[in-house]
């Protein structure tokens, strides 16, 4: 536990832990942008396509090769 000498070391105290908390909800944003966009139905889609579309191109180098 930490003793306080004076009103001006917890004010100072109290605005860094205001400011870390801050930077904790922008990240926080942050992430929850990140994942939203992550699920949106086109990047879902895309991700799919792009996923057949290296199935597919293994595929048919496969029947090049039989």
């Amino acid at each position: 536990m930490k003793i306080y000498q004076s009103f001006e070391e917890i004010n100072t105290d109290l605005r860094q832990l205001s400011l870390e908390k801050q930077i904790a909800l922008e990240e926080l944003k942050l992430v929850k942008s990140d994942f939203e966009e992550s699920i949106k139905p086109m990047t879902l889609i895309s991700n799919v396509v792009t996923t057949l579309g290296k199935f597919g191109t293994l595929m048919f180098i496969k029947k090049i090769f039989k």
